[in-house]
């Protein structure tokens, strides 16, 4: 019979609450930049992807957003113009979302401040064997339940 001590239950306990903690310790600083963890989140994809785009459809499977939540998404930062869309060359129904000049510049103004906080908050308590061991931990995890959050990639 399980048991509500059972320490996968406290694993998925733990991971949670530190998601949960992470996110609002980095909020209010993304905040600042005028950014929300989403939108800092598409911005850091499109700046990792080759060509600094995605297909829509790959940056939606990316981000675990539905079509209209990246579609939403995308309007905000392409009205900051953050973001473009641009007809996709290979797919004549789909769109690619382009980083702009502008999504870089608020990007790079962000990532001092936000790796700064990472550090404080998560990465500099592990060492770096344990962010080795971490990072391979939750790819094979990552990889398990989010195939497509590698989607677009090449």
């Amino acid at each position: 019979m399980a048991s509500v001590d059972d320490p996968r239950l406290t694993a998925m306990g733990l991971l949670s609450e530190a998601c949960l903690g992470l996110s609002a310790a980095l909020a209010p600083q993304l905040a600042e930049h005028g950014l929300s963890l989403t939108e800092f989140e598409v911005l850091l994809r499109l700046a990792r992807s080759p060509g600094r785009q995605l297909r829509m459809s790959d940056l939606s499977a990316q981000t675990s957003l539905s079509t209209s939540g990246i579609t939403r998404v995308v309007d905000r930062l392409e009205s900051h113009d953050l973001v473009h869309r641009q007809a996709c060359p290979t797919d004549r129904r789909g769109l690619l979302a382009v980083l702009t000049a502008a999504g870089g510049d608020k990007l790079e103004g962000a990532l001092d401040g936000h790796l700064e906080l990472v550090d404080r908050w998560f990465t500099g308590l592990l060492g770096p064997d344990g962010l080795d061991a971490l990072l391979a931990a939750l790819r094979v995890v990552r990889d398990a339940v989010r195939p497509g959050a590698v989607a677009g990639v090449r």
